[in-house]
C-alpha cells in the first residue's frame, strides 16, 4: 500500500476497495481557511506518527482522519461565500448522471449526496480488477481512484460550464478520500453521507432531499 499527498493530506488507496469521497467546488473554501485547518491536521499527526504501537498509530491516524473530514465538511456547510451551483437542479442533475454514466463500469455507486458546493459519493472499484488481482497482496497504486475522479469530474464540469456560460475551473483539483476499512464503516460512512442535507437543515429525512441516492 502506498500513501501519497496532495494539499497536504494523506490518500491511501488499496486495489479494489470501496471509497469515500469528498470532492468541492472550485473556491468554495477560502484558501486561508484551508491552509489553517491543513497546519492544524499535519500538527496533529506528527504527534500521532511518534506512537510506537503500529496498531494503535494506524487507529489514531485513522481517526484524526475522520476528525478532520468533519471538520472540513462543516466548513463547507457553513460557508456562504463563494460558488453554490448545486443549489441548481439542473447542475445537479448533470452531476448525477456523470455518477451514473461509470457505474457498473469503473464501480458500483454505493450512494452520494449533492451540497450546493459539496459531493459525498461511495464506490465500491472492485468491479474495475479480475479476480486474480483481487487477490494479491495490495499493491502501489495512486492512479486507480484519481482516474475515476478525473473522468466523473472532467465531463461535469464541461456540461455545467456549459449550461452556466461560463469557462475555466469548475472542480477544485483536491479531492477528499478515505477507504473503507470493515462493515461498520461502511454502514457508518452511508449514514454520514445520506444525512448531510438533513445536517444543513435542508430537509427533516434523509428520503425527501432529491440530491440524496442510495442504490437498491
Amino acid at each position: 500500500m502506498k500513501t501519497f499527498y496532495k494539499a497536504k493530506f494523506p490518500h491511501i488507496h488499496p486495489v479494489g476497495n470501496t471509497f469515500f469521497v469528498t470532492f468541492r467546488l472550485f473556491e468554495s473554501i477560502p484558501k486561508s481557511v484551508l491552509k489553517s485547518l491543513e497546519k492544524d491536521y499535519q500538527t496533529k499527526l506528527r504527534k500521532l506518527n511518534l506512537i510506537e504501537d503500529p496498531k494503535l498509530k494506524r487507529e489514531e491516524i485513522l481517526n484524526l482522519r475522520k476528525h478532520y473530514l468533519s471538520k472540513y465538511d462543516d466548513l463547507l456547510h457553513n460557508i456562504k461565500t463563494g460558488p453554490h451551483y448545486f443549489k441548481s437542479q439542473r447542475i445537479r442533475d448533470i452531476i448525477s448522471e456523470q455518477l451514473h454514466r461509470f457505474d457498473g463500469q469503473l464501480y458500483d455507486l454505493i450512494c452520494y449526496s449533492i451540497m450546493s458546493n459539496h459531493v459525498h459519493i461511495l464506490i465500491d472499484t472492485k468491479i474495475e480488477f479480475d479476480a486474480g488481482l483481487i487477490d494479491q497482496k495490495l499493491y502501489d497504486n495512486n492512479t486507480h481512484v484519481s482516474d475515476i475522479m478525473k473522468r466523473i469530474k472532467g465531463a461535469s464540469a464541461r456540461y455545467a460550464n456549459q449550461h452556466l456560460g461560463k469557462t475555466g475551473s469548475f472542480w477544485c483539483k483536491e479531492s477528499y478520500d478515505m477507504y473503507i476499512r470493515n462493515e461498520k464503516m461502511l454502514l457508518n460512512v452511508i449514514g454520514y453521507i445520506l444525512e448531510n442535507p438533513v445536517k444543513a437543515g435542508l430537509v427533516t429525512e434523509w428520503e425527501e432531499y432529491d440530491g440524496n441516492y442510495l442504490m437498491e
